[in-house]
Protein backbone atom coordinates (compact mmCIF):
# COMPACT_ATOMS: atom_id res chain seq x y z
CA UNK A 1 0.00 0.00 0.00
CA UNK A 2 2.99 2.35 0.78
CA UNK A 3 4.33 1.84 -2.52
CA UNK A 4 1.46 2.16 -4.26
CA UNK A 5 0.74 5.87 -2.57
CA UNK A 6 4.54 6.87 -3.27
CA UNK A 7 4.12 5.93 -6.86
CA UNK A 8 1.19 7.71 -7.37
CA UNK A 9 3.04 10.94 -6.05
CA UNK A 10 5.37 10.67 -8.41
CA UNK A 11 5.89 11.66 -12.15
CA UNK A 12 5.58 9.66 -15.54
CA UNK A 13 9.43 8.71 -16.23
CA UNK A 14 10.63 9.29 -12.97
CA UNK A 15 12.46 6.41 -10.91
CA UNK A 16 11.48 5.21 -7.37
CA UNK A 17 14.05 3.42 -5.53
CA UNK A 18 12.97 0.99 -3.12
CA UNK A 19 14.20 -0.62 0.07
CA UNK A 20 12.94 -3.05 1.68
CA UNK A 21 13.55 -6.23 4.50
CA UNK A 22 10.72 -8.27 3.34
CA UNK A 23 11.49 -11.18 0.62
CA UNK A 24 8.16 -11.40 -0.48
CA UNK A 25 9.29 -8.17 -2.49
CA UNK A 26 11.04 -10.83 -4.67
CA UNK A 27 7.41 -11.70 -5.80
CA UNK A 28 5.34 -8.72 -5.13
CA UNK A 29 7.18 -5.91 -6.48
CA UNK A 30 7.62 -7.50 -10.16
CA UNK A 31 3.66 -8.77 -10.00
CA UNK A 32 2.85 -5.30 -8.94
CA UNK A 33 4.96 -3.60 -11.93
CA UNK A 34 3.72 -6.31 -14.58
CA UNK A 35 -0.24 -5.00 -13.68
CA UNK A 36 0.67 -1.53 -13.65
CA UNK A 37 2.56 -1.21 -16.08
CA UNK A 38 6.05 0.40 -14.65
CA UNK A 39 9.28 -0.66 -15.49
CA UNK A 40 11.53 -2.86 -13.23
CA UNK A 41 14.65 -1.78 -13.97
CA UNK A 42 17.19 -3.06 -11.64
CA UNK A 43 16.79 -5.44 -8.15
CA UNK A 44 18.98 -6.77 -6.57
CA UNK A 45 19.06 -8.86 -2.89
CA UNK A 46 22.53 -8.44 -1.59
CA UNK A 47 23.67 -7.17 2.04
CA UNK A 48 20.29 -8.39 3.39
CA UNK A 49 18.17 -6.20 2.11
CA UNK A 50 16.31 -5.59 -1.27
CA UNK A 51 16.83 -3.06 -3.26
CA UNK A 52 14.89 -2.13 -6.39
CA UNK A 53 14.22 0.56 -8.91
CA UNK A 54 11.11 1.28 -10.49
CA UNK A 55 10.20 3.62 -13.02
CA UNK A 56 6.59 4.69 -13.48
CA UNK A 57 4.80 4.31 -16.82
Amino acid sequence: MLLHNKIRDITSGDVLEIIATDPATTRDIPKFCNFLGHELMAQDDSAGKYHYFVKKA
